[in-house]
């Protein structure tokens, strides 16, 4: 019986490790691939030994180029990017006719990653792909993982936080939010998750424990800039007070999930999965 071979797979790797979890799953499907390791923002030297090229943010028609030559078909986006000022982005001409076209440096994240999509798959024939598609075990649907679950206290928070998400998702802020007895204590905004969780260890309050509640936005392009979770993120929340964090059960990407359980349950963090139609 023969099989047919999946298309060639071209990653544009930001920072952190879910491009190289993307790369190991090409391997063991046996599936060709290429990587655009972003100047600035993903690491050459985790890529030694791939096939990889090192292209800067701006250089859009020299990552098209690549891809081409590489018989590149498919395409996925994975990892944090720091989005840069038109200065430091030194667009190249592919790039600038994107920006002219789209009027994508003046969109918010949603409106440039959808626009960014449509660039690629319309205006030079590539698929675009979302990383559920290749890493199928790292969604999880709404329910609880590992033994901690929430209170009634904290089921009240995770619901306001909800609330307060929907309303922040139609100005496109952030994805994130920490609250506690109702009081919001830190908003995400162009400084990620991390960086929001840490500001709040000196703002929480006597009491309860604050709720870190990270949402997709409604509408929200999930080919791209899916919300991410890992074991670093149950450490950085523990150590800043957070003991529970209630996320999208159909727009989180949960990396080494057992892991992340694992720690969850030691440290006495929940991790309550929410539909977040029916919580809000």
């Amino acid at each position: 019986m023969t099989t047919t071979a999946k298309a060639k797979l071209g990653i544009i790797a930001g920072s952190g490790r879910l491009p190289l979890r993307l790369i190991d799953a090409c391997i063991k499907e046996n599936r060709p691939y290429f990587v655009i390791a972003l100047e600035g923002q993903a690491k050459p030297e985790d890529y030694r030994g791939h096939p990889f090229e090192i292209v800067r943010i701006g250089a859009a028609g020299k990552s098209i180029k690549l891809f081409k030559q590489h018989d590149v078909s498919d395409i996925i986006m994975a990892g944090p990017v720091k989005r840069p000022s038109i200065a430091a982005l030194r667009p190249d001409g592919t790039a600038l006719k994107f920006i002219m076209k789209t009027g994508a440096m003046k969109q918010g994240d949603d409106g440039l990653l959808s626009a960014l999509i449509k660039f690629l798959e319309k205006d030079h024939g590539f698929r675009v792909v979302g990383v559920e598609d290749i890493l199928q075990d790292t969604m999880h649907g709404e329910g609880a993982l590992g033994i901690h679950r929430p209170d009634k206290q904290a089921w009240d928070d995770i619901k306001k936080g909800v609330q307060k998400l929907k309303v922040l998702a139609s100005a496109d802020v952030g994805q994130g939010l920490v609250i506690q007895d109702g009081l919001v204590l830190a908003v995400e905004a162009i400084e990620g998750t991390d960086a929001m969780i840490r500001r709040c260890k000196d703002l929480k309050r006597p009491g309860t424990n604050p709720i870190l509640v990270k949402l997709r936005k409604i509408g929200q392009e999930t080919r791209a800039d899916l919300p991410t979770m890992g074991v670093d993120t149950i450490i950085n929340a523990y150590e800043s007070g957070i003991f529970g964090i209630a996320f999208d059960g159909g727009g989180m990407i949960i990396m080494d999930k057992e892991d992340v359980i694992d720690k969850a349950n030691e440290l006495g963090v929940f991790l309550q999965a929410i539909d977040q139609e029916a919580d809000g």
